[in-house]
């Protein structure tokens, strides 16, 4: 226990990363995002209206920079640190460990980093210009409970899928991420092909809480690929 928690504090050491850099993603999507509404009020959108809002609400471009950096964050918070922590004394377990609690620390905090923008978002009436950045329907759409489980899960995928793509680096070199992305692609695609004819049947069907334990799934699969990557991986 007392390894797993010297790893965990070893990546709390990148407090800016850890704290300040989703901040900086946060505020630059966001001025884009008011920019970009500026530009289709000046076109003639008129904020208010259900137009405005059904298009507002259904931009995820909140989104997709914080899942790339996130997604940077979980590889590197593999590739960086593994051989150091392992000098300090960490077995590979306590290191996939130690580094699980601090991916759940950080989808922790940025959950609530979110929530707590778009209360105060929602308390301003959107900052008094129908400006919807992030109470949209890809995190929620304004509902906090179910923003705060949305952008943890889907911090603690991002952290956890970009840590396989860093063992894979560890432990085979530069082909080890081309290996994994080739992999899945090849799994994925095959499915996709199958599962086309059945979308419609499939989308009638659907449930929320399908994504939530997909996303478990995701999460403890990772985590695992993670370990067994690290497992027989060189220290350089």
């Amino acid at each position: 226990m007392s390894a797993v928690r010297s790893t965990t504090k070893l990546h709390l050491t990148g407090r800016e990363s850890t704290f300040l850099v989703p901040v900086y993603i946060t505020a630059t999507v966001t001025l884009l995002s008011v920019l970009i509404s500026l530009v289709f009020w000046r076109s003639g959108s008129l904020p208010g209206t259900a137009g405005w809002i059904e298009g507002s609400q259904s931009n995820p471009g909140t989104v997709y920079p914080l899942v790339g950096f996130l997604s940077y964050m979980g590889v590197a918070s593999v590739a960086t640190p593994f051989s150091f922590a392992l000098t300090l004394g960490a077995t590979r377990r306590a290191f996939v460990a130690g580094r699980f609690v601090w991916d759940a620390i950080t989808a922790a905090y940025i959950a609530v980093l979110l929530a707590t923008l778009t209360m105060m978002k929602i308390a301003a009436d959107h900052w008094f210009d129908g400006f919807y950045i992030f109470d949209i329907t890809a995190l929620g759409g304004g509902d906090i409970g179910r923003l705060l489980v949305i952008v943890f899960l889907g911090v603690l995928v991002a952290l956890t899928v970009g840590g396989v793509f860093g063992a894979a680096w560890v432990r085979f070199g530069a082909r080890g991420p081309q290996l994994i992305a080739a992999g899945a692609v090849i799994a994925i695609a095959p499915a996709a092909i199958l599962l086309v004819p059945e979308a419609s049947s499939f989308l009638a069907a659907f449930e929320a809480w399908w994504l939530a334990v997909a996303a478990a799934a995701l999460i403890a699969l990772s985590s695992v690929a993670t370990w067994l990557l690290l497992r027989p991986a060189v220290v350089r």
